[in-house]
């Protein structure tokens, strides 16, 4: 199997597979193909600005995106990339040479990696996807990395986490120096208002405990509506976020 991807001077680059997946920092690579214009469609590409990589990580579909969001605040993801590479192989059959451009790529803290599409439907995959499915799960799991097809979360989820999106920015973490106070407020399961009141004033305090949610610090059951009344409680503890959010620094660096 060989992998493209766009070299230093922009041009692209083929190596095979097993020397790229080790050499190439496939997070930091722009897209090796455009996402597609489709004429009628309400949802064109766009740009996400992730929070894990302080950049613009490309989109071409409203899937896409929310997968982007998920990824983005998943405290062990360190880098993330839309349509680094292309894998080129032959078919054993035939012998014809197929192709096929997975549209996420995320780094891990570990070292790991996930290549993944971003289908819009949660129906299996079918035809060309489920071939290239099987062909790319292979082929990742040989050089440690992980291929899967990322389905739509539940449409709860998903408004929850659109809204905590709003608050990714690291400006909200310690907003007013009360960042250990909002923490402390929720180390029991409390109403999300009743916590943030009792961290210190609402208007700061609220912005605070909606990152800490993003960010793992806070967990809630996202698959209610979020609101005042929500039970919120400490997600992880402190040295965890700091480790992960210290990794993501170091991987930047």
């Amino acid at each position: 199997m060989e992998a493209e991807f766009a070299g230093a001077d922009g041009q692209l680059v083929q190596r095979r597979w097993t020397e790229a997946a080790v050499a190439v920092r496939f997070e930091q690579l722009p897209p090796v193909a455009a996402f597609p214009v489709v004429p009628g469609r309400r949802w064109g590409p766009g740009w996400w600005w992730s929070a894990t990589t302080a950049g613009h990580v490309m989109h071409g579909s409203q899937a896409m995106c929310m997968q982007l969001m998920l990824l983005d605040r998943d405290p062990q993801v360190v880098g993330l990339s839309a349509r680094p590479v292309r894998l080129i192989w032959r078919d054993p059959g035939s012998g014809r040479g197929l192709t096929w451009v997975p549209q996420v790529f995320a780094r891990y803290a570990n070292g790991g990696a996930l290549l993944a599409d971003c289908p819009a439907m949660t129906s299996p995959a079918a035809g060309r996807a489920e071939r290239a499915a099987a062909v790319l799960e292979a082929a990742c799991a040989a050089v440690g990395f992980t291929y899967r097809r990322l389905v739509p979360p539940d449409k709860m989820v998903a408004a929850n986490v659109r809204w905590l999106t709003g608050y990714r920015h690291h400006r909200h973490r310690n907003a007013g120096g009360l960042e250990q106070a909002v923490l402390k407020a929720f180390t029991a399961p409390r109403p999300l208002m009743a916590g943030a009141a009792a961290a210190g004033e609402v208007l700061t305090a609220l912005p605070m405990a909606y990152h800490a949610l993003w960010s793992g610090r806070l967990t809630a059951d996202l698959t209610r509506p979020l609101g005042e009344h929500t039970l919120v409680s400490t997600g992880c503890p402190d040295s965890a976020g700091d480790d992960a959010e210290q990794g993501r620094e170091q991987h930047a660096r």
